[in-house]
């Protein structure tokens, strides 16, 4: 896809991989506008800066009101995410329906909004990052895999639903990556299991690659782009090789790390 000259929508623009983007972004030559709940913690030179909570009962208006003030947008890169690392038992619901609000819902309802918009113009993009999550679920992270594994099934969806339309529709699958939304023991429970964890910067060259490559889906990593196949083709193997895992991962939840 052209990035140049291009009106990007940044969700997720105020920390991690969304931060990381933003200076990317604005080299291609494309304006960023930044959506965040706290727009005056956006720092980054050259972004126009915008007030939009995901989690919100009137997101619907909220888009409608952006796309108002910025009727050239054409394109939507949505990084915004939360995580929860939580035996089953120990979900808070209220902290559930928060994360799946940001996680799942504001995007299905981003695309309502987008895509008649773009279809009007003739052009537009939809950029979701998701993770290796959405494709392995993970002890501890039933919630957040869940999450993601909706996320993925609904880009894959819209994006054959588009098919005949000149909108795009891409879905970018990070590993685990070195970001504030990564409580600490969740970096230890990776050192211990020997994850290997991304900087954020990397990630979003990645992404900026894939969006100037035309690219629909990408998986980043190695091993774990392999066990992604591998699950899907023997998951009981994945099942045999977490089990050995299991231990560090519940002393881990247990909040004994040592």
């Amino acid at each position: 896809m052209q990035l140049r000259d291009r009106t990007f929508l940044l969700l997720g623009g105020t920390g991690g991989i969304g931060q990381a983007l933003v200076q990317p972004l604005l080299d291609t030559g494309a304006r960023v506008v930044v959506a965040s709940r706290t727009p005056e913690k956006i720092n980054d030179d050259g972004v126009d800066r915008v007030r939009l909570d995901l989690a919100a009962d009137d997101l619907p208006e909220q888009l409608a009101s952006i796309s108002s003030l910025y009727p050239q947008l054409d394109g939507v890169i949505h990084c915004a995410g939360q995580n929860q690392f939580s035996a089953i038992d120990q979900l808070d619901p209220a902290e559930l329906d928060d994360l799946l609000r940001v996680n799942l819902r504001s995007a299905l309802l981003v695309a309502r909004h987008f895509v008649p918009r773009f279809s009007a113009m003739g052009r537009g993009d939809l950029v979701f990052v998701g993770s290796t999550f959405g494709s392995i679920g993970f002890p501890g992270y039933s919630a957040y895999c869940a999450s993601k594994f909706g996320l993925r099934g609904f880009t894959e969806a819209l994006r054959r639903e588009l098919a005949d339309t000149p909108i795009q529709v891409l879905y970018v699958a990070p590993r685990a990556t070195r970001t504030d939304m990564n409580p600490e023991r969740v970096n230890a429970l990776n050192e211990a299991l020997g994850n290997q964890m991304d900087d954020p910067a990397n990630v979003a060259g990645q992404i900026i690659a894939a969006m100037k490559s035309d690219q629909r889906r990408r998986y980043l990593g190695w091993p774990e782009r392999f066990f992604v196949v591998l699950n899907s083709l023997l998951p009981r193997l994945v099942d045999k090789a977490m089990l050995k895992q299991l231990p560090v991962v519940r002393r881990f939840l247990s909040g004994a790390s040592q």
